[in-house]
């Protein structure tokens, strides 16, 4: 590409070392909005030939120039060069190598600031959309294997110890539950980002008739926004959108934590298949579920993200400001972690099973049914506290009996509680407490089946 000569450039007694265009380029970076920054470039090059600022002949050779340059990066065929600093000024000079003087005329009431907040919005757009599709995949992928396990129980968990019994489709659909929270989060960070910046130059707007409404309806912008000063400055919707990515990081990791443990000996209550899991160059017997271990990881690579991109943005004076060039480095590495670990996620779950025989055989171990029977002494008139204490006594007695709940005889029963009946072991043992939960949500069969049916029908509108 021959030399073409930056415009602010004329301001400057001299060209810029290397040092200081390795320091500022971002082209590096930021090329992978190449797609964007030309579909808004030709929407602003049709606008001035609707406004007259250029020609239609003029307009006809911006826009095929930049279709040529489009598919000659997506073939791998431009060169892209550090001393155009970003995609702008490297799509731009090759413009104008292209077509001659009427490229000259695409930057006409056009800043870098207005510019690159618009690619922006336009790429946070579409990826979201992916992001969401993801989402969307692993939690069909979660309700798969709900509807396997409706019937079949597990121990249920607090402080990781044994709490109550749960169906395992309950367990399973309490993850669709928290990817469904942050599918609404990006769909209200999208609804907030889909406003046009372009037209508000590098500051304070243009002097020329621009038709901001124009390029708005072009590029599918809900609005424009409506103060220049802080439509070339505004990232919220980047921390916001990072934000969203560490949420969904965070779920992940709590789902890795999950299936590491479960994948263990000592819990063995879940097999994922070999294809995803690694050995030990050491010690031959090792199955490790490293890729969850990674997933697990990679949150704080996200985290990382959002405590970069706040503080790209504390205490910026106001108006555009190089800072904000950082944006890109954590939207994008945020947008890329978020993308390969819900693939990871997805495939696991999909290639998962659940050990129900091993499951079933110790299901009765810790008391799960302890809270169930309390609730029956609930049921004959006793108040919850009193219920509460009565079992934790029946509890300890059993442990030094070496008995479960369901083991005690009626008459050591009523010992503790007179009011004791012989209906009373229809509450006791983990399989018929998951039975017997009434109320709406809860983590039994009868609630996983009316919750899968509802998930099946919600995702399968999307």
């Amino acid at each position: 590409m021959n030399e073409v000569e930056k415009s602010w450039e004329k301001r400057l007694t001299g060209k810029p070392v290397e040092m200081t265009v390795d320091f500022v380029e971002s082209l590096s970076i930021d090329k992978r909005l190449y797609k964007y920054d030309i579909v808004g470039s030709i929407a602003h090059a049709q606008m001035l030939a609707e406004k007259k600022l250029i020609t239609k002949d003029e307009f006809k050779q911006i826009r095929d120039g930049l279709i040529q340059i489009s598919e000659e990066i997506a073939a791998g065929r431009f060169v892209f060069e550090k001393k155009y600093e970003d995609i702008h000024m490297a799509i731009e000079a090759a413009l104008i190598e292209k077509i001659g003087e009427a490229g000259k005329k695409l930057h006409t009431g056009r800043s870098r600031n207005d510019q690159v907040a618009t690619d922006i919005r336009l790429w946070m757009r579409d990826e979201i959309e992916i992001v969401q599709a993801k989402i969307t995949l692993l939690q069909k992928a979660f309700v798969k294997l709900a509807a396997k396990h409706t019937e079949d129980i597990m121990p249920g968990y607090t402080h990781l110890q044994r709490a109550q019994p749960v169906s395992i489709a309950s367990y399973l659909l309490s993850f669709v539950e928290r990817f469904e929270r942050d599918f609404i989060r990006l769909k209200n960070c999208k609804t907030l980002l889909n406003l046009s910046p372009l037209g508000s130059g590098a500051l304070a707007g243009s002097t020329l008739p621009l038709d901001r409404s124009n390029t708005k309806e072009q590029l599918g912008f809900s609005d424009i926004t409506y103060n220049s000063i802080d439509a070339v400055s505004d990232r919220d919707f980047c921390a916001e959108f990072i934000f969203d990515c560490a949420m969904i990081a965070t779920h992940l990791s709590g789902l890795a934590e999950d299936l590491i443990l479960y994948c263990s000996n000592e819990f063995g209550f879940l097999w994922v298949d070999d294809a995803y899991c690694t050995s030990s160059s050491m010690m031959p017997q090792k199955r490790n579920l490293d890729v969850a271990e990674l997933i697990r990881g990679k949150t704080g690579s996200v985290y990382g993200s959002l405590m970069a991109m706040l503080t790209v943005l504390k205490a910026q004076p106001s108006g555009y400001n190089r800072d904000l060039q950082e944006d890109k480095v954590h939207i994008f590495a945020a947008a890329d972690t978020i993308e390969a670990s819900l693939d990871m996620a997805c495939a696991i779950i999909s290639h998962s099973r659940f050990e129900t025989r091993e499951i079933s055989a110790g299901l009765d171990e810790g008391f799960l049914d302890a809270t169930a029977l309390a609730e029956y002494l609930v049921g004959r008139g006793i108040a919850f506290r009193q219920a509460h204490g009565i079992v934790g006594s029946l509890v300890a007695e059993c442990e030094k009996q070496n008995k479960k709940l369901s083991e005690l005889t009626l008459d050591e029963l009523k010992r503790q509680c007179a009011g004791v009946e012989a209906d009373v072991y229809e509450s006791l043992g983990a399989t018929k407490v998951a039975d017997k939960y009434v109320t709406e949500g809860a983590a039994g069969p009868k609630q996983a089946k009316r919750q899968i049916e509802y998930w099946t029908k919600q995702l399968g509108q999307r």
